[in-house]
């Protein structure tokens, strides 16, 4: 067993365990070209009840800079917090940079962008759409990360608006993940922000605010920052999914947002369930933002099941978490969702974290989330309307966007 107490100490895997995590660590690094690093300390937050009150205290608790990326930054109450604790802190001299993308923050309210810049918040806007160049606009930065003092640093599903408060008991309380990180991983994340930074404007990437110094190692967590961007052919991203599907040996866990994969990455998972590996797929049921998505995702139900792949739908609200564990000793939590646009088109951030006791965690809220959905049935679903069949492949001239 993964996590049996009574033969091994709770914080030491045992040797086999040991060995099979190491060579995860070396197959992720070799193949995808980032060094992992140790000494870090994840905590897990979960739905906004969590997570915006933690990302709230480190922006007050700020002593030096505060970046932060969003894609979605909408309306509500929450909103107009993160603009004014942003602007107080940039008014009483923290150097505040703000990354808001120009398609998915259209929504943001001017008066809140008013009072940022009043207040000295530097905001960028990455790509706002344009009629001159139709197709670059269709590439998104949809990372959400928030870097504090290069110290300590959020990344996950999260976006700032009032759908994300709560603590996913309704419809209007959207259930999702996101993770507070300490240690030399902090790094990664405050790359991908500079990554994106360095393409809005021209005025730098650091400047006299910027501290460079050594990282503790609070925690005892291995972490890989893995960025995705947008390009042309095969990217780390779809590299960190195929060797993590591929890896799995006794249980692959995935919970999604948005599942509209290619057939390369359903025969993947197949193959994983057909080799014996227990794959189970947690995805949004009768509430979702982007149903176009949803039925191209559904049309690969049927082989999926087939296969012996488990999928659930949760039913309380919108699911929009993005977190894969495999084997109880590792797992992928950020804001890449499992579908074309987040592998082909989008600036991406994911961590990859080799730890039985986060990935614990995590599979904890998985088996939470389960027991508040409702499972596939194969034999039912076999039987779904022409109607519904036909809903599906409709969706196969635009699958490549979705």
């Amino acid at each position: 067993m993964l996590h049996d107490s009574d033969t091994r100490p709770t914080d030491q895997p045992s040797e086999d365990l040991a060995t099979r995590m190491q060579a995860l660590r070396r197959r992720l690094e070799r193949l995808i070209g980032i060094a992992a690093t140790e000494g870090n300390e994840l905590l897990p937050l979960r739905n906004g009840d969590e997570i915006f009150p933690a990302m709230l205290q480190a922006i007050r608790e700020a002593q030096y800079t505060v970046d932060m990326t969003t894609f979605v930054y909408w309306r509500g109450d929450i909103a107009r917090q993160f603009a004014h604790v942003l602007a107080a802190r940039a008014a009483e001299g923290i150097r505040v940079r703000l990354l808001l993308d120009g398609f998915g923050s259209r929504l943001i309210e001017q008066d809140l962008l008013d009072l940022m810049d009043a207040a000295g918040v530097q905001v960028a806007w990455f790509r706002r759409p344009v009629w001159l160049s139709p197709l670059k606009q269709n590439h998104r930065c949809h990372r959400k990360l928030l870097v504090v003092d290069a110290r300590t640093a959020f990344t996950g599903g999260v976006g700032i608006a009032e759908e994300w408060c709560g603590d996913a008991r309704n419809p209007r309380e959207w259930r999702d993940t996101h993770v507070q990180v300490r240690g030399p991983a902090v790094d990664g994340i405050a790359a991908a922000f500079a990554q994106n930074w360095a393409e809005c404007r021209d005025d730098g990437l650091y400047d006299a605010a910027d501290r460079f110094g050594e990282h503790e190692q609070p925690g005892g967590c291995v972490v890989q920052v893995v960025r995705g961007s947008a390009s042309v052919g095969w990217q780390d991203m779809q590299t960190l999914l195929r060797v993590v599907i591929a890896s799995a040996e006794e249980r692959l866990r995935l919970a999604t947002a948005y599942f509209a994969p290619d057939r390369y990455f359903i025969d993947l998972l197949c193959a994983a369930a057909s080799r014996g590996v227990q794959v189970e797929i947690l995805l949004p049921g009768p509430h979702t933002d982007k149903r176009v998505c949803q039925l191209a995702g559904e049309r690969f139900f049927e082989d999926l099941t087939a296969c012996g792949v488990k999928i659930s739908q949760f039913q309380p609200t919108m699911m929009h978490a993005k977190v894969i564990t495999v084997d109880g000793i590792a797992a992928l939590v950020g804001s890449t969702n499992f579908n074309r646009r987040s592998l082909d088109h989008d600036e991406e951030i994911m961590l990859a974290a080799i730890d039985e006791s986060f990935t614990a965690r995590l599979d904890q809220h998985f088996d939470e989330d389960l027991a508040r959905s409702e499972p596939l049935n194969p034999a039912r679903w076999r039987r779904r309307s022409v109607g519904r069949r036909a809903l599906e492949a409709s969706t196969a001239p635009i699958r490549h966007f979705l």
